[in-house]
């Protein structure tokens, strides 16, 4: 008896008795690029030939999968120029859509693939459309970006599939408040949320900085809260505009009002409607969020009377909310809402309810004696009372309240849906989930992302394991997936928008669906999609460049010699400081650096696509000779800092207090609770040959490396977990370390790594530090 074991495309046959063991093919990750995998994949030889005298045989309920039968023409429409005639019968040569009961999930499909035959089984039209999207990456990327192409033939590699999603919430999320984006843009979106197997889009439309849909009950929400004078985070986009084009706001979005320069904009409900329904036939759910009680003012500043105060600020961390203590404001919310559910089909709909700055409501007449009336002894517990009403109103017109992990304080409802995003809260959906409640891991680190990407971004996306620590199978079952969040203070244009989030988004699409790690397969297909995203003229961000660092030191002729991440991408440089261009000349394949100075490269695909810009700073150096230190121990001396510092060269001589460390890191329960700390970590490096060391530092916030009191990387300031790299020129031997620390509050990254010779990135060892 056998029994078969599927494995990422590889088929082993066992028998219960252990003799024989036989291996088919591995599945050729250029030959089957799918993003994500399918969880069960059995490659064939030969290909599945469409022309245009291929015949389309339906189910036999003829509409039961009529949308999807559709998308598949459009698909064969840009390859062929002419979608496929329909035939009642099933023959050699034609594609099949077939309806299969026995499937067992909404999503669930199979595909049969000989060169005979095309064959499509799903049990609901969901099914059938991720299947149709598989079908699509098996074809030429030729087929996107036109309408009607002029192909001869389509091929379609043989394959038999077996496929499902892990996970049931597989979601996107965009902040279309802090800069606006068009409809088409947000149909794009949708798009390559289809192609890759999301199925949750949400949709953040209101926050302090803009109002983004309309309320016809309330319209000064848009006449007046979706436009601003330029903010100070405008300010920065246009700063970095000057050097990174993709930076600068889209002047569609820019009008003259009154005298003043004005931006923003909104989306009508006619306009929503047609994204909504756009969404559908793509099997997408749109999520709204309309953010309360906190993230309000463009809200106040049109209606006063929604605060306690009768207006909005700033406050120490956050604006001013809404007021939960007048039955005006519950009344405002629920005609809100009301236009809202009769919009969006969903059945979950956000509340927000993060970040909210009460200090309003514990000055408030109105708040005490609500709280006096209700048993509240806290202004959390306050909270908690607004969102339990906001929950009942939500149920009692059949739509969940989704609430980010702050409704966790003052107590929860055990039917809310809870959004994990405080990474420095890592209880939270633990606690969530032991109390039952539905939670969706969103964590700031790796989900953010909005956070500027480096070389590590894409690969802690895919290691990312959406079932947090502490929860036995039976607690983990409430976890119903994840998804990333595209927060745009920093994000004024479309195409910035694509770099941010495109390729991230297919490692986390793989997480979800597949949940089976295995990463260099899945960078070998990833290498396959970006023709394809080329066609979809997606400005993704480009694969890295590797082979230096960012502060590079010269010892003798130093040759710069850099490995293409594909065939067909030129890399250019310009050493006169300004950014490279299409124009700028190519890198010769081993460049001598001239000396001292500063070089710049780019990489550029035969599309237009450009990576980020590389800034190689050069400096002339000796090798570091070793220094002779006695009664050495093992470890670091790390010493902690209570407080708030901007910068890890600010932090004070003495301590608060000292502990011993054995590497480079910052032990957990520093800042607990999201505190701000700083720290200083010294002693020793020892190393094991002269040679020309790398050093990467990856930190959120700041952090500083010294070694020999020479600052060997810079990566200071507050800002999300980023990499920066430098170089250091070192004898055999001990060293003097330091390394400086600051985190501004809200979690914290620490990781120090280290090549030499052009070999292996990899952590510093412990045996490396010593101390006195």
């Amino acid at each position: 008896m056998f029994k078969p074991f599927r494995l990422t495309g590889v088929v082993v046959l066992c028998t219960l008795l252990g003799a024989s063991v036989v291996q088919a093919q591995e599945a050729d990750p250029a030959r089957y690029a799918l993003v994500p995998y399918p969880q069960e994949l059995v490659p064939r030889q030969g290909d599945f030939v469409i022309t245009a005298n291929t015949k389309l045989v339906l189910s036999a309920n003829k509409t039961f999968f009529s949308n999807e039968a559709a998308q598949l023409q459009a698909l064969v429409k840009q390859g062929l120029g002419k979608t496929l005639p329909v035939a009642a019968k099933a023959g050699t040569g034609a594609i099949v859509l077939k309806q299969n009961d026995q499937l067992t999930g909404e999503e669930d499909y199979t595909l049969d693939v000989t060169p005979q035959q095309l064959v499509i089984s799903a049990k609901t039209p969901t099914g059938m459309f991720r299947a149709v999207q598989t079908v699509r990456q098996l074809m030429p990327a030729i087929i996107e970006g036109v309408k009607a192409g002029k192909l001869a033939k389509i091929t379609v590699p043989a394959v038999q599939i077996t496929d499902h999603p892990t996970y049931a919430w597989r979601g996107m999320h965009l902040d279309v408040s802090r800069h606006f984006f068009s409809v088409d843009y947000l149909k794009k979106f949708i798009d390559l949320l289809a192609l890759y197997k999301m199925n949750k889009f949400h949709l953040h439309l209101t926050d302090d900085q803009g109002w983004r849909i309309e309320i016809k009950k309330y319209p000064l929400l848009t006449e007046q809260g979706a436009w601003r004078e330029f903010n100070n985070q405008d300010s920065v986009c246009m700063q970095k505009a000057k050097s990174n084009p993709d930076m600068e706001i889209d002047k569609s979005h820019i009008i003259q009002k009154n005298g003043k320069t004005l931006y923003g904009g909104f989306y009508t409900q006619a306009q929503m409607k047609d994204v909504i329904a756009y969404a559908a036939a793509r099997h997408i759910d749109i999520i709204p969020e309309i953010d309360m009680p906190g993230h309000m003012m463009a809200a106040i500043k049109s209606y006063p009377f929604l605060s306690c105060t009768g207006g909005s600020t700033w406050g120490p961390l956050f604006t001013t909310p809404i007021c939960p203590c007048n039955e005006s404001t519950f009344e405002f919310a629920e005609n809100v809402y009301s236009e809202i559910f009769a919009l969006f089909p969903s059945e979950y709909v956000h509340l927000g309810a993060d970040e909210v700055e009460k200090s309003t409501w514990a000055k408030s007449p109105a708040c005490e004696a609500v709280m006096k009336a209700n048993n509240l002894s806290t202004v959390e517990e306050l909270q908690s009372y607004f969102v339990k009403r906001m929950e009942k109103f939500f149920n009692s017109k059949g739509k969940k309240l989704i609430g980010w992990d702050e409704i966790l304080e003052g107590g929860i409802s055990p039917t809310a849906v809870l959004m994990y995003w405080r990474s420095w809260v890592p209880d939270a959906p633990v606690k969530a989930a032991k109390n039952g409640n539905t939670v969706i891991m969103t964590p700031g680190n790796p989900l953010y992302f909005d956070g500027i990407p480096d070389r590590n971004s894409v690969s802690n996306v895919y290691h990312f394991d959406p079932i947090p620590k502490g929860l036995t199978p039976e607690e983990a079952k409430v976890i119903i997936g994840a998804q990333a969040n595209i927060w745009t203070e920093w994000i004024p244009s479309e195409k910035r928008a694509d770099f941010m989030f495109m390729p991230r988004m297919t490692a986390l699409a793989e997480v979800l669906w597949t949940h089976r790690q295995d990463y260099d397969s899945y960078l070998k297909r990833l290498n396959s999609q970006y023709k394809r995203l080329d066609r979809l003229k997606v400005h993704y961000r480009m694969p890295d460049l590797d082979g230096f660092t960012d502060d590079n030191v010269l010892v003798g002729k130093t040759v710069l010699k850099l490995e293409k991440p594909a065939p067909d991408i030129t890399i250019r440089y310009t050493t006169d400081g300004t950014a490279p261009t299409v124009k700028s000349p190519a890198l010769p394949e081993a460049y001598i650096i001239p000396g001292p100075g500063t070089i710049k490269l780019a990489s550029f695909s035969p599309a237009g696509s450009m990576s980020d810009i590389y800034t190689l700073n050069y400096r002339q150096q000796s090798f570091f000779p070793p220094v002779s230190v006695s009664g050495l121990q093992p470890g670091l001396q790390l010493q902690y800092f209570n407080g708030s510092y901007k910068s890890a060269t600010k932090l004070p001589a003495t301590a608060d207090s000292l502990v011993v460390v054995p590497n480079a890191i910052i032990p957990e329960g520093m800042g607990k609770g999201g505190k701000a700390f700083g720290a200083r970590l010294t002693g020793y490096i020892e190393v094991p040959e002269t040679a020309i060391y790398s050093f990467f530092l990856t930190a959120d916030d700041g952090a500083n490396l010294l070694i020999e009191g020479d600052k060997v990387v810079d990566n200071d300031g507050w800002h999300a977990p980023v990499q920066k790299s430098g170089q250091v020129a070192l004898q055999k031997g001990l060293h003097p370390f330091e390394l400086q620390f600051v985190e501004g509050g809200g979690g914290y990254t620490l990781k120090l790594e280290y090549r030499v010779n052009g070999g292996k990135i990899q952590q510093v060892p412990d045996a490396w530090f010593q101390r006195k």
